[in-house]
């Protein structure tokens, strides 16, 4: 889980050959792809969706690339991942020659959704698309990322249907022990710790919830939310009280770890985690927050250093 691509400009003004912003939500067992990010040579989210979009007949083409809510790793799924896609309107004399178009310019979009999921992969599927208010930017009007992450900790290991979404973890876990060092990491933090650092990207996020939960006898969830995350911070922070479930390390250690903003080794596997949704502000706020978004790390770096 990242930060999305940098590409963020708002779509062009509607007129005649000019840009419409497309919202498409989308659901991806992430078991077969390389991530999220389009990369030469791999099969990778990003890529199967462009290609599918563009495949549509011309009704509606694909300007530029699609922009996402927050990148997954490889192997990380989605149940509930947003996007945002500008594409050209319709001229005129074009329009009686392809599908039905509403007077917006667009295709149908209920049809132009059910063709994407005929040309997309089974692991991939449009759960909706509709034309996005304005001010709309998957990436940074987002106000909150939700996460989940399964363990089994059966002696068996995991149920061979659980095997692609769920760890299985052979030690038995204590969830009151988790949830005491989990609480000692809620809130604005700098999280460098937990992420793997990229040049340039702040490693500083408020996280908002971090709670386990123990759903059957050896099924256990993680509940994470956070305005944002950093590359890998979700499975450095599962690895880190997974130790801390099983008794090798204390509930103290992980809040020990946040403090040096040395990188932890301990990461979960990939592909135990899933996003499960994206909350995004009322419709006449979705600007404003995009706005206050791409200032929001300045911010909390200034703040975290008057902490400090």
């Amino acid at each position: 889980m990242t930060e999305t691509s940098p590409r963020s400009e708002p779509a062009v003004p509607p007129g005649e050959g000019g840009l419409v912003r497309l919202r498409i939500d989308l659901s991806y067992d992430g078991t077969d792809f390389s991530g999220w990010a389009r990369q030469p040579g791999r099969r990778t989210v990003q890529g199967v969706l462009e290609d599918a979009l563009q495949k549509q007949p011309p009704g509606a083409s694909l300007a530029g690339s699609v922009v996402v809510a927050g990148r997954t790793d490889a192997g990380v799924h989605a149940a509930g991942q947003v996007v945002h896609a500008d594409v050209t309107r319709l001229a005129g004399e074009t329009r009686s020659r392809t599908m039905p178009v509403a007077s917006d310019g667009l295709p149908d979009l209920d049809r132009a959704r059910h063709r994407l999921n005929r040309l997309l992969p089974a692991d991939v599927r449009v759960l909706g698309l509709r034309r996005a208010p304005a001010g709309f930017d998957a990436r940074f009007s987002a106000a909150k990322r939700h996460y989940r992450y399964k363990v089994s900790d059966a002696p068996w290991g995991v149920s061979p249907l659980q095997r692609r979404d769920t760890l299985a973890w052979m030690r038995p876990l204590s969830v009151d022990s988790m949830n005491e060092a989990a609480s000692a990491l809620l809130g604005l933090h700098d999280f460098a710790a937990f992420c793997k650092k990229r040049e340039g990207a702040t490693t500083i996020r408020e996280l908002l919830e971090l709670h386990w939960e123990r759903v059957d006898d050896y099924q256990l969830h993680l509940s994470v939310s956070a305005d944002a995350f950093c590359h890998s911070m979700v499975r450095s922070l599962v690895g880190a009280l997974l130790w801390v479930g099983d008794g090798r390390r204390s509930t103290g250690w992980p809040a020990e770890l946040l403090k040096t903003r040395e990188r932890s080794s301990v990461v979960a596997p990939a592909h135990g985690l899933t996003l499960i949704k994206v909350d995004y502000p009322p419709d006449d706020e979705l600007a404003l927050r995009a706005e206050k978004t791409r200032h929001l790390r300045d911010l909390d770096a200034r703040e975290i250093s008057r902490r400090d």
